[in-house]
């Protein structure tokens, strides 16, 4: 089997720079790894800025050339243009590549050396898996629980805006919100069929781009991923798989303010009048 192509788009909006810097070190040392384990042979990355400022698009055009000077890595910087929303930025640059694989990647995900390697190599064995869920751990090294079931509102609202103590009173609900007793019945294990995967990474086969278009650019911000991984799952298969780990860096958006509180409202509505209201 030939060696796969591979397609990454990160979007940035007035990033972190130290964290883009961090992605795009991490993400360089991945793709030498893989191709020297033979998983890749051609590798486009975009980076797409949705700052509307000529400085923050400056100073991130910057970070990808230093990375990626000597990288043997073909890089496309969008930017300029307004802010558009997260899923349609990386529709930019999803269709008509021609690269086997696509990977979605946040800004403030660091890889694991041998991340796209393993994630690459598992996919070219499970031809029937359109798209892939990593690992993932947060900067203390504790587990973060990425994928998700269907979310009813209940959960949405106690995960993202009550205090500490009444999520403990809920905690069993939300560990399977988030999977935990799929997941750690048998850690370190593969695990097909997850209703939602985290938008901070998707690894999308071809076909299932092509398939359900990508992102739909009606949500500007939030519920993108619950979207696509709710239409992925109705044309192909989906799996968590272990071996390939990653960072993360996240927040809730109860944390960033009313405006990303409005957001993820308007989002969430826009989602469950597509794929179906549930309340509890």
């Amino acid at each position: 089997m030939l060696p796969s192509s591979l397609q990454i788009s990160v979007v940035t909006y007035r990033p972190d720079l130290k964290l883009l810097e961090r992605c795009l070190r991490k993400l360089a040392l991945a793709i030498a790894a893989g191709r020297e384990a033979g998983a890749m042979r051609t590798v486009h990355l975009a980076l797409i800025d949705n700052s509307e400022d000529k400085a923050i698009a400056d100073a991130v055009i910057e970070l990808g050339k230093l990375r990626f000077a000597d990288a043997n890595v073909h890089v496309t910087y969008l930017h300029g243009h307004a802010n558009i929303g997260y899923g349609a930025a990386h529709n930019l640059v999803l269709h008509g590549t021609g690269s086997d694989y696509h990977l979605v990647l946040n800004p403030d995900v660091e890889l694991a050396p041998d991340a796209l390697a393993n994630a690459i190599t598992w996919l070219d064995r499970h031809p029937e898996i359109g798209a892939l869920a990593p690992q993932a751990h947060d900067a203390q090294g504790e587990p973060i629980y990425l994928c998700k079931r269907y979310p009813a509102i209940l959960d949405l609202f106690l995960r993202g805006f009550t205090p500490g103590v009444v999520r403990r009173i809920f905690r069993r609900r939300l560990e399977r919100y988030e999977l935990r007793d799929v997941l750690s019945a048998a850690p370190g294990e593969d695990v097909v069929g997850i209703p939602v995967l985290s938008g901070a990474f998707m690894l999308v086969r071809r076909s299932a781009i092509d398939k359900t278009g990508g992102f739909d650019p009606r949500y500007f911000l939030y519920f993108e991923d619950y979207d696509w991984s709710v239409r992925l799952n109705r044309v192909t298969k989906t799996a968590y798989v272990p071996s390939v780990r990653i960072g993360h860096h996240g927040g809730h958006a109860a944390r960033k303010g009313v405006r990303h509180v409005a957001l993820f409202t308007r989002s969430a509505v826009r989602f469950y009048r597509r794929h179906g209201w549930k309340w509890l």
